[in-house]
């Protein structure tokens, strides 16, 4: 039975416990998915969510293994990377999780909070840290695992996937509470930590230099372009 869900693309868990979906093709959308779930109340027209304010959101968490009240809002003043998976106790995801966890201090180091989220309960995340990484646990992590048990959120970040689970969003909200970035990974595969560093790093950087844009895979210490005379940077490559 194992061998055939591992060939069907599932994961295998403890019994009792489902395994995550087999990913499958999703769509391309212009825009946030409309209403069709219960419990879902998004417009097909609504903004886009990169420029604009991060929906907020309250809901429990669990770090350093205690139950934790977190709000979006409290971080204000922080960037933060949140990030969406879709299941606990899967395969992909404990890299994610643990890569994001490893590289902690980096994050602090640009005043940034980072956040993950799945639809599972509060209880099931704490089951998961409880259980070491060679065991097919995640491990103490370094940030709060958030529950987001109703899927309210998830559909919130037009995250939500019709099997129910949330897909590999990722965003980089910045220090006022707006979407700076954000991109999204369907079930299978999963993100790179050091794409969310650079991005987090070019982010960083316009703000603080609003006279300069960086080009493509710009990295901190690499030339910049300004808007007013382009041909000054093509000129030197």
């Amino acid at each position: 039975m194992a061998a055939m869900q591992q060939k069907m693309g599932m994961s295998v868990r403890p019994t009792g416990i489902r395994a995550m979906p087999k990913a499958s093709p999703i769509a391309p959308r212009a825009v946030r998915p409309a209403v069709g779930r219960k419990g879902m109340n998004v417009s097909a027209n609504a903004l886009p969510l990169v420029g604009n304010q991060a929906p907020d959101f309250a809901a429990t968490g669990v770090y350093d293994q205690e139950f934790v009240d977190i709000k979006l809002s409290q971080y204000k003043g922080q960037y933060v990377v949140l990030f969406f998976y879709p299941l606990d106790f899967t395969f992909v995801c404990p890299t994610e999780i643990t890569a994001f966890s490893d590289a902690h201090d980096d994050f602090k180091a640009m005043n940034t909070q980072v956040l993950g989220m799945s639809v599972d309960s509060q209880f099931s995340h704490l089951a998961w840290i409880q259980t070491p990484r060679n065991e097919g646990g995640v491990g103490d992590l370094k940030y709060p695992l958030v529950s987001d048990f109703k899927k309210e959120i998830a559909a919130k970040y037009g995250v939500l996937s019709d099997d129910g689970v949330a897909l590999r969003g990722l965003f980089i909200i910045d220090k006022e509470g707006v979407i700076q970035y954000s991109t999204i990974n369907n079930l299978g595969f999963g993100r790179s930590v050091d794409e969310t560093k650079r991005v987090l790093q070019a982010i960083q950087y316009i703000q603080a230099n609003p006279d300069e844009v960086c080009p493509a895979g710009w990295k901190p210490g690499e030339k910049t372009m300004k808007p007013s005379s382009p041909k000054d940077y093509f000129s030197k490559i």
